[in-house]
This record gives C-alpha cells, structure tokens and sequence, in this order.
C-alpha cells in the first residue's frame, strides 16, 4: 500500500503535474487578487503549457543525469514524458486557439518558456545558449513570472496600476531566490554541460548575497505594497513564502532530495496564492 501511494506520488510530482496545478493557482489567485473575472481557458492554456514544457525539458535531459531519484524516474519514463508532451501541447494548441486575441502575449510566453530547455536540443545552435552568462536562472524566472501573474493582468486590463505593477515586481524576486537555490544544487552538472548562469560563475560567498539580496528586494517590495495601502494580512500571506524560503536555505544547501526541491521549493511559489485564496483578501484598492 505505501509502496503504491509512493509510485502515485511520485508520478504526480515528476510528470510534472504538481507544478502544472501550482501554475493554475497562482494565475488563479492574480486573478482574484485583483478583482478580476477568471479566465478559464487561460488557465487551461497554463497547465497544458507547464505540462508541455516540463515534459519536453525532462525527455530531452541526459540519461541519469547527476544520478538523481528525478533523473531516474525520467530515464525510466521517457516514453510518458514524450505522451505527456504532445498530449500537453495538443491542449495548449486547443485552448491557445480560443485566446488569439492575444496571440502576441502567447508567443511571447512560449519563445521565454523555450529559452529555458533549448540548450538541452541537440543541436550545434541551441547548444551555443549554454554559453550566456545568467540565462538559465534568469529565464526560469522570467517564465515563472509571466505565466501565472503577468499573462491574467495582460488578459483582464490595459490599464495598470502602480500596486500591479509592484506585485510583478515583487513576485519575480521571490521566484528568482528560488531559482538560485535550485541552481546552487544543479551547478556542478550545468558546469560539467557547460551551461552558465551567475549560479556557476560565482563562489558560495557570491551566492549567498545574490540570494540575500534578492530576497531583500522581495521583501522590500513587499513593504511597499503594505505603504500603497494593500491589506495587512494580504502582504502577510505574500510575505510568507519569502520568510520560509529565508529559514530554509541553509537546509537547501545541504539536501539533494528531489521530493524536497520539487515538492516544498515549488511549492513555496504557490503557497500564497493558497493562503490568499482560502483567506478571500484581495489588493483591489
């Protein structure tokens, strides 16, 4: 019996289907946030999108790259990942077809989604983005950005307001710290595949105060949308993944569990969307 719900798990977290419903929540969550009507074919388009990118990103990483238990998993299962890609882009496809309108916004996110895995295709020109300086943490971020918080304010108004544009702001440095602690772990490997961020160009000591400050920003910002007048448990609840992520990087640094990266380190990015969404707050001011 636990062996079985293990194998679920598991299957849940590395088809990428977890970080398929993290996506969904926290669009959804920008969504209410702001006051806006939910768009239910863009969130569609958003987990058919993460889906399709994450499963080709997996199919297309070496054979038991860096031994680890994901790696694994994924070399056992390469026949899914490539399922779950045309089974993913066939619903990006559908629901994409619906949201034409804004056919421009949804290139834009695919073209930065792929930047993200095209130095893992196998070809001479896709091989040579290995070699710009800060891309792969800066393009994960930016992704991770624009889909779950930039893509519904793009489809719901033109006219943004300053708080919007803060908690954009806001949002990104959060998932950039996130990011630098995967990369911390990866950097090793993406050394040795000769893929280059600022993650593997500078000492730990450099790391750190990359982290350090970019989580400072985070929570600067996150101050400021307290002084435009944002509700005090909202900017709490926003606050919250940052302060946890702050209390666990020490212990980041020193794991390598799969389970913990891509089940609590993702699942920071979501957590107050879940804690907003449960509460009811908003920042409609």
């Amino acid at each position: 019996m636990i062996r079985a719900l293990k194998a679920l798990f598991n299957g849940f977290l590395f088809t990428s289907t977890y970080i398929g419903c993290c996506a969904v929540i926290m669009a959804w969550q920008t969504f209410v946030l702001f006051g806006y009507r939910v768009n239910t074919v863009l969130l569609a388009f958003i987990f058919f999108g993460t889906i399709t990118s994450y499963n080709f990103h997996w199919y297309l990483t070496p054979t038991l790259a860096g031994g680890s238990t994901k790696a694994v998993w994924s070399v056992r299962h390469k026949k899914l990942h490539a399922a779950l890609f045309l089974l993913g882009l066939a619903g990006a496809a559908w629901s994409g077809w619906q949201l034409l309108d804004k056919w421009y916004w949804l290139l834009l996110t695919a073209f930065v989604t792929f930047l993200y895995s095209a130095p893992k295709i196998p070809l001479p020109l896709f091989r040579s983005l290995r070699r710009i300086a800060v891309g792969k943490t800066v393009f994960l971020a930016l992704a991770w950005t624009q889909i779950p918080f930039i893509l519904p304010l793009l489809f719901s108004t033109i006219a943004w307001t300053p708080v919007e544009h803060l908690f954009v702001f806001n949002r990104f440095f959060l998932i950039y710290a996130i990011c630098i602690v995967f990369d911390y772990r990866d950097r090793e490997a993406d050394r040795r595949d000769g893929i280059r961020s600022l993650v593997t160009a500078l000492d730990d000591a450099g790391i750190n105060r990359l982290f350090w400050s970019s989580l400072i920003v985070f929570g600067a910002s996150t101050v400021v949308l307290a002084w435009y007048g944002a509700p005090g448990g909202a900017v709490l609840m926003l606050a919250a993944p940052g302060v946890i992520l702050g209390m666990l990087y020490s212990y980041a640094r020193q794991r390598q569990s799969d389970h913990f990266y891509y089940f609590v380190l993702d699942g920071l990015m979501m957590l107050s969307s879940l804690l907003l969404l449960v509460s009811g707050l908003s920042l409609n001011l």
